[in-house]
């Protein structure tokens, strides 16, 4: 059995253009696009999806490999995957940003330590609500949600088909509005509690001005800042489906996939 140079180019670009998607979609993905994820992993991951969705999806036209069309195709491959992971980066990056709110209002922006996804010193707050939304994030299958629509995105928005990066990028700057609306939805009711306690403070420095308000204001509203947040947490599991509901509505939407 021989094989021409033609016949192998032509099945390499088959699987090169889908692989190119499907590796840039992994690498922002999150969970699976964390620093923690060797990236050898999420490059073999990505091999085996396409390996197994390129035989079910629409071939896509015939172009020669080292060419500057194949050069683009695989490029506007691989901004497709990256806009669509980065979806899931936001969704749940929404609820860190509302527990830093909560943070810095009570006082508990002051312990803080480096998040090791992305390498940055975040409050303690926030990177408990990002583990906790993690976590759900996988026990509702995120992650496997998203991997579908990306996989379904072949058929809705085929290889080839006309791309519009300007219309893309503001479209996903107009949902990044979800974010801050969320958060502050989320943190509300802990803002309007931590402002009447210290109004409460300073009704109570006027009345008795001896008495050392940084020293016994600041504990008190970090232990009221505690209380809230655990108050707050029965309510927690509402914000994440409806912002998890947005961010697969976008999602599809950015690839006009119908969900």
């Amino acid at each position: 059995m021989s094989f021409q140079a033609e016949q192998i180019l032509a099945s390499m670009a088959l699987y090169i253009l889908p692989f190119a998607r499907l590796s840039g979609f992994l690498m922002t993905l999150s969970v699976l696009g964390s620093r923690n994820i060797p990236a050898r992993f999420r490059l073999l991951l990505a091999l085996a999806i396409t390996v197994v969705v390129v035989p079910v999806i629409p071939a896509a036209d015939s172009v020669d490999l080292f060419s500057a069309k194949s050069f683009i195709l695989i490029v506007e491959q691989t901004l497709i995957g990256i806009t669509l992971g980065f979806v899931s980066r936001l969704m749940l990056e929404t609820f860190v940003i509302g527990a830093q709110i909560t943070a810095m209002q009570s006082g508990l922006g002051f312990a803080s330590l480096v998040d090791p996804s992305n390498g940055t010193s975040v409050p303690a707050l926030g990177q408990f609500f990002l583990m906790l939304t993690t976590l759900m994030f996988i026990s509702v299958d995120g992650h496997l949600v998203m991997i579908r629509i990306v996989v379904e995105s072949f058929t809705s928005f085929p290889i080839g088909s006309s791309y519009n990066v300007t219309e893309m990028f503001f479209e996903l700057v107009r949902w990044a509005r979800w974010i801050f609306a969320a958060a502050l939805l989320m943190a509300l009711v802990s803002i309007a509690s931590l402002l009447i306690v210290n109004i409460s403070f300073g009704v109570m420095t006027r009345a008795a001005p001896q008495i050392n308000v940084f020293a016994v204001g600041f504990p008190l509203t970090m232990v009221t800042g505690l209380i809230l947040v655990w108050l707050t947490l029965s309510f927690f599991l509402p914000h994440f489906e409806a912002q998890l509901s947005r961010a697969s509505s976008l999602a599809c939407s950015l690839v006009k996939l119908q969900c």
